[in-house]
This record gives C-alpha cells, structure tokens and sequence, in this order.
C-alpha cells in the first residue's frame, strides 16, 4: 500500500450527501483494486453546519481542510437558508474554505461525451470532442476589490434615488502571473495551447493581465502557443467554434461567466467536476479544493435521482491534480464515459425519447462495474 492520501469529505447540502456516497465507494474501489490508501475525515458545511452548530464552517472544520491533502466538497445551500443573515448564509462557508486556503485557480473542465452530444443546445458536429479547460482566477478582481459597497451619492443632483453601487477591480502582477502559471502548466499536459482572455481595449486591469501573462510566456514557457482574445469575443468564439480552444485562462469576472456558458455546451450541469487550487504544500501537494459545479437542488434530494457523475470526476480531478495519479484518472473518466455510452442514465440525462432513468446508486454501481472490467 502507498503512503495514504489525506481527505477531508464535506457533503454539505441537499443532494450532496447522496452524490458523495458514490464518490465513498470510488475511493473504496480504488483502495482495494489499486492499492491506494485514504485517510479520510469528515465534516460538515453549509446548512448542514448551520443546523448543528450556528455557523456554516467551523473553525475546527477550516483547521482541517488546511491540513489535509484534499478537500471533497458536495453542494451547499437551499431555500431553508434564504432568510439567514448574509453572514451566515451556507455560501460563506465555501467562500471561506476558498479565501483561507487561498485557492487562486479554479479549473473548470468543460468536456462533452460523445453519448451526450445531443444533450447540447448546440448542433453535435459543433461540440462533439470538445475538451477544453478553463483556468479562473478566484482570489482577486472585482469579487474582491477595495473600495466596494453601495453608498448616499449626495454630491449628484442629476441621480435619482440618491445612492451609488461601487466594485472595483484591481490585480497585481503577482496575482496574474500566479494564475498564468498555472494554466501553462496544465497546457503541456493537455494540448500545450493557452487562450488568455481579458478586456485590454477598454480596461487597464486588462491591459496588465495581457501584459503579465504575455511576460510569463516569454520568460518561463515559451514552448506553449499564446494566443490572447477579448473575453466578449471568447464568448462569442464559445459558442460558434469551441474546439478552437485548449486551455483558457481568464480573471475571476469573466471566468465566472464564460465557465459557465462552456457548461452548458455540454448538456448538463450534472456531468461538471471543477477544482480550486492553491500555492504548493510542505509536501509539494497543492493546497486543493474538489466539487461539482451543480447545486445542491434540494427539490430532489433525498429521492435517488440525483447525478453523481460530477461528484465523481471532481475526485478524477483530485487523483490527477493532487495524487499525481493521471492513469487512475484516466481510468475513471473513462468508465464514466463507458456506462454514458451503453445508455444508462439518470433522471437528467433523459432525452426526449423518454425511458426509465437508473438512480443516483445505480449509476455509481455501474460506474465501478465499468472500472472492475476495465
């Protein structure tokens, strides 16, 4: 047996402790067959946290996540929480796993298999194949900028209702060149292609990440093709030919909405792992955060019909990124790719010729039958 990998497993809400039993047995399955050792934790947040103990992260649960190798997070949140203070509302505890482990690179993969080409708004010959890897920038920008808030704007006679809404987006050349590391470092791994997006016409902070990341290419990666693009024609480019793309690496407000337009070119939200990642450990791990891009739809928790696809991939992820176990990665998405292929599918997945859709264990179970014959 290897030395174990330390997890941290947080089902959080809603769906999310039905989709993480699945992902359990992968890591059992892989325990037993691969010969991986786990040292597994679990704990909670969200509602989940809120309910038992006032706050949606404790800071015992927040010591934890900084120690161990990986974090699995499954979803958080819900209408139960809508009237909760903002401070104490389930999303805090995700955003403060992500700013105190801070995690600057969000990977969100937007991969489509073939089986589900038709599941895509857009026509087959346009997203069959697509695999591309979006790397957002989450620590910085707009989301986080000083100064921020909404304030009186008596000094204007001309503004009715008197008030102003201010954001600010800043970002230093650390910051940028951080981000651009890594996607150039997951670039050669991939299609050695990296697209960075930004709005240089009109921005000053645009400028700079244009700048920086084209420093970082010169000076550090001059073997990976750099190619730079205005983040509203990326979007437009998203839509009309995506395959175009391998890796793009963007700042936290576009990369926010153009992850998402890539999502859906795959046909659902269920099928979405992504990845937050951090500055190197004491043992050259990278601190690491794992969760599927879906919510925790608690509309259908609790009645087997959730997709734990997404949760499953998302610990693919965790096995490439932060095991450095690629082969078993592999593996893994490819028995995803096999059962979609031989036509199971959850409630999601149903197209419009109808059938009788598997249940949230049933698609787990398949999933490792599928890994057990190889």
């Amino acid at each position: 047996m290897s030395d174990p990998y330390s997890l941290l497993i947080l089902p959080g809400d809603g769906i999310g402790p039905e989709v993480m039993a699945e992902v359990v047995k992968v890591i059992g399955w892989f325990g037993t067959h691969r010969g991986m050792s786990f040292d597994i934790s679990q704990g909670l947040v969200g509602g989940a946290s809120y309910d038992t103990h006032g706050t949606p992260l404790t800071d015992d649960t927040m010591a934890l996540a900084q120690s161990v190798d990986a974090v699995l997070l499954g979803a958080v949140g819900g209408p139960k929480y809508d009237n909760l203070d903002f401070s104490v509302k389930p999303e805090r505890g995700l955003l403060r796993l992500r700013k105190e482990m801070d995690l600057y690179a969000n990977l969100r993969p937007a991969q489509c298999f073939d089986a589900l080409a038709d599941f895509s708004s857009l026509k087959r010959e346009v997203v069959a194949g697509l695999d591309i890897l979006i790397v957002r920038e989450l620590t910085s920008g707009i989301y986080f900028g000083e100064p921020r808030g909404i304030h009186a704007d008596g000094n204007n006679p001309g503004n009715e209702g008197g008030r102003v809404g201010i954001n600010t987006q800043r970002y230093t050349s650390g910051e940028i060149r951080r981000v651009a590391r890594s996607a150039f470092e997951l670039a050669r791994k991939r299609g050695n292609k990296v697209c960075s997006m930004e709005k240089a016409n009109v921005m000053e902070s645009g400028i700079l990440w244009r700048e920086e990341v084209q420093w970082v290419h010169d000076n550090e990666y001059p073997d990976v093709e750099l190619s730079h693009m205005y983040a509203d024609n990326g979007a437009m480019q998203l839509v009309r030919r995506p395959r175009q793309f391998d890796v793009i690496v963007t700042d936290n407000l576009f990369g926010d909405i153009l992850s998402d337009a890539a999502a859906m070119l795959t046909g659902s939200l269920g099928m979405l792992p992504s990845a937050s990642l951090g500055a190197p450990m004491a043992n050259g791990r990278p601190k690491a955060l794992y969760e599927p891009v879906h919510g925790s739809a608690p509309d259908i928790a609790g009645k087997a019909l959730a997709n734990p696809i997404a949760c499953i991939l998302s610990f693919a992820m965790a096995l490439r990124y932060s095991f450095d176990q690629g082969d078993a990665a592999a593996d893994l998405e490819r028995a995803v790719e096999t059962v979609l292929a031989q036509g199971a599918r959850t409630a999601d997945l149903m197209g419009p010729e109808g059938g009788t859709p598997i249940s949230t264990a049933a698609m787990g179970d398949r999933i490792l039958a599928a890994l057990s014959e190889g």
